[in-house]
């Protein structure tokens, strides 16, 4: 990476940190679609990068609420998210040898499909799903988690329509979501797709984590959650068609 690519990649660290510190999540969703619209590395290296920035982050939150979390709920979706993850990291490794059209066109979708997720939450529901629905929803978020590293958006989806304590949803769903990030770093590094790139890049972007962080805690800025929401979700949008775009024109 040259200079200014450097510059702009930790840019764009600072920008998801922001997001992910005003919205609870969206860090990974950002970060790869400005990176990888920018096409600053290629999309297995941001994956990897987004994957272990997003766990070291979590980590700090779940020391103080781990003892919040619902272990039924937990496990039953953390079951469905295991050969989920393990599909998308063969899937991704399978697409980036060899349809790199398809994985553009694929990344571009899926950040656009997450956003319009996120734009559009469920009602709450009268009763809390059943197991098969969460390990369903574990099972989608796996596979889109070990594709691009970009497993929330179902997941949240699901949880927030649950009647479950906003302590005990918020806390549960860190822990499932970090930990199928944990099993994503593991099959990457039991397949060998950990490169010295990704590891370099993970080096120079977590000061910039950590600084922008304590920075959201010690300064928290007055904006309305739904508002930078809303930036969020368009700033994605756009993002997740030029991908796309970009990739159909082999640009």
């Amino acid at each position: 990476m040259s200079g200014a690519q450097v510059a702009l990649f930790i840019a764009f660290v600072v920008v998801a940190t922001l997001a992910q510190g005003l919205t609870g999540f969206a860090f990974v969703l950002v970060l790869l679609g400005l990176a990888g619209l920018f096409q600053l590395a290629p999309v297995t290296d941001l994956a990897n990068v987004a994957t272990t920035l997003a766990v070291l982050g979590a980590a700090a939150m779940l020391r103080t609420s781990l003892r919040h979390v619902d272990r039924t709920a937990y496990l039953e979706a953390v079951a469905g998210s295991a050969p989920g993850v393990l599909a998308g990291v063969m899937l991704l490794k399978w697409l980036s040898a060899n349809v790199m059209t398809v994985l553009g066109v694929t990344l571009g979708v899926t950040i656009f499909a997450c956003a319009i997720t996120m734009l559009r939450p469920g009602n709450v529901l009268p009763v809390r799903s059943s197991g098969i629905w969460f390990g369903g929803f574990g099972l989608l978020s796996g596979l889109l988690g070990g594709l691009f590293s970009a497993g929330g958006p179902p997941l949240v989806y699901h949880f927030y329509r649950q009647p479950m304590a906003m302590e005990a949803l918020r806390a549960t769903l860190v822990a499932a979501l970090t930990t199928m990030s944990v099993m994503r770093i593991v099959v990457v590094l039991a397949t060998g797709q950990f490169s010295l790139l990704a590891l370099k890049m993970i080096l120079l972007a977590a000061p910039a984590v950590l600084g922008t962080s304590w920075l959201l805690r010690r300064y928290p800025p007055r904006w309305r959650r739904e508002t930078v929401l809303r930036i969020v979700c368009v700033l994605l949008l756009a993002t997740g068609v030029s991908i796309a775009a970009s990739a159909l024109l082999g640009r």
